[in-house]
């Protein structure tokens, strides 16, 4: 989604990793010209890492942004969502442990408690001991919580999709399998 101040530059026209800032002809992106500044300042490094990466991190915000847009008109935050999305995605009974959930969600499990109050608060989920352990806890959904991550998630896939059409199916089928290899080298193993 990039603004009128800094134009994005088409597939067909984006520079190549031999060239890493676009020829003056060419619309410069926001992290185009940061290549060229660095380019121009510091002509002893190899800046093209930032075509790359700069980008990703740039697309990164301004997508979660635009996914941010639907979890609020829910009245959810991102980890909110994230929290009820773990927990359905779970099926029947559809619960976890809040470790489990932290896991799943890739936070601590004091941020979990954050987020598992105020869910709780608002009436989405439950906690209780589970079974056969007095001291663990269990998170469920309640019906309203799951009658709203259904309603939000689907929402969610509608603004994904119209999100991924900015590209073709060609390109967005060629840029998956990169994307998965690369956070598989980048991330640490998940568990479960």
């Amino acid at each position: 989604m990039p603004d009128s101040a800094t134009p994005a530059t088409s597939p067909a026209s984006a520079p190549s990793p031999a060239d890493p800032v676009p020829a003056p002809s060419q619309p410069l992106d926001h992290v185009a010209r940061i290549q060229a500044e660095w380019s121009r300042e510091r002509p002893d490094l190899d800046v093209s890492p930032q075509g790359v990466i700069g980008r990703l991190h740039r697309l990164g915000g301004l997508l979660t942004e635009e996914l941010c847009v639907v979890y609020r008109r829910f009245g959810l935050s991102e980890g909110e969502f994230d929290v009820l999305a773990a927990l359905r995605r779970a099926g029947e009974p559809f619960e976890r442990a809040p470790g489990e959930l932290a896991v799943h969600t890739m936070v601590t499990t004091g941020a979990m408690t954050k987020r598992i109050d105020r869910l709780e608060r608002d009436g989405l989920v439950t906690r209780r001991r589970a079974a056969g352990d007095g001291r663990g806890r269990v998170v469920a959904l309640t019906q309203a919580g799951r009658e709203l991550i259904d309603q939000a998630f689907t929402e969610h896939m509608r603004n994904e999709r119209r999100l991924l059409d900015a590209l073709t199916r060609d390109e967005a089928a060629a840029l998956e399998p990169l994307l998965t290899a690369w956070l598989a080298r980048v991330e640490p193993p998940q568990e479960g």
